[in-house]
């Protein structure tokens, strides 16, 4: 159990909302069924700005999906079973990845055979000085993921520094992203930065949060409370009869209005236009053309 030091005031984090995402038609066809685990506002969100849940099972080979142009933010993507990806790059499960769009980047994911996936994949926002970056694709795989394990819990942490971990994962963004699994009935506290945006997503089992024992059971969402300034916040967990899955979202709000369109995040309608404008000319470069220090593998 991480120890907190006596000397700091810290304040418990609670749960102030809670979601049941509903299973959806996907965009990908009838094998295709989506969540949307982010089902508030962007002012409270933030710097969150799109949280999927994808889950595929693909019974024939034809083709879905496709090329696309992100531009303006980041894709952070958690494989939770199965494999993305092609001949050149897979991701398999516990395979982590952060693509920094910014300035525009053409990514094509075809799924052309029968295969079971499901995928957690966010858009995050950039600073704003930071829209346009240079883009950019990290890559992080289980095997190379920070771990704590012992007898009462595994705890992997893909982004940021939690639980005494740190990721080698770059950010332009503070995130913290962890995959916190627990044995029936452990309980842990973990400190956060008191002013991250933060929530919980229940992958299996159940787990209650804070001094309030809020909990949270699979498929559930929880927000967390947030608090102005530069200190640390604690988070208290305790593992359900059956043990708990869940994943921690925990990030810097960056403040800033973002107008959305499309697969583009921009600041003004006029940016808008300009990507789209870009696209249709051919300025934008596919990722896999991308340099060798601009594809990053850890």
């Amino acid at each position: 159990m991480e120890t907190i030091p006596d000397q700091q005031t810290v304040t418990t984090r609670e749960v102030v909302a809670v979601h049941t995402p509903p299973a959806q038609p996907g965009f990908l066809g009838q094998d295709h069924t989506a969540r949307a685990i982010i089902q508030t506002d962007f002012d409270h969100s933030d710097p969150f700005i799109i949280l999927m849940d994808d889950q595929l099972d693909k019974k024939n080979d034809e083709p879905v999906g496709g090329p696309h142009p992100p531009a303006g933010f980041e894709t952070v993507t958690l494989i939770l079973e199965g494999e993305l990806g092609g001949a050149e790059h897979t991701m398999k499960a516990g395979d982590f990845q952060i693509m920094t769009a910014g300035s525009g980047i053409v990514h094509t994911e075809t799924i052309d055979r029968k295969m079971k996936m499901r995928i957690l994949q966010m858009w995050l926002n950039l600073p704003k000085q930071e829209r346009w970056a240079q883009p950019r694709v990290q890559d992080i795989v289980l095997e190379n993921v920070p771990k704590l394990i012992n007898d009462e819990q595994e705890i992997r942490v893909y982004s940021g520094s939690f639980a005494g971990l740190t990721s080698p994962i770059q950010n332009y963004v503070p995130l913290i992203v962890a995959d916190l699994q627990l044995k029936p009935g452990v309980q842990t506290s973990r400190q956060l930065p008191a002013s991250y945006t933060a929530f919980l997503y229940v992958i299996d089992g159940s787990v209650s949060i804070g001094n309030d024992q809020s909990t949270l059971r699979e498929g559930q969402v929880g927000w967390l409370n947030r608090m102005a300034g530069d200190g640390l916040s604690e988070l208290k967990l305790l593992a359900g009869e059956g043990g708990v899955r869940v994943i921690l979202y925990a990030a810097q709000p960056q403040q800033d209005p973002i107008v959305s369109y499309g697969p583009f995040i921009a600041d003004t309608q006029d940016e808008i236009r300009e990507l789209y404008r870009d696209f249709r000319q051919g300025k934008m470069s596919h990722v896999s053309t991308l340099p060798q220090d601009r594809q990053i593998v850890y």
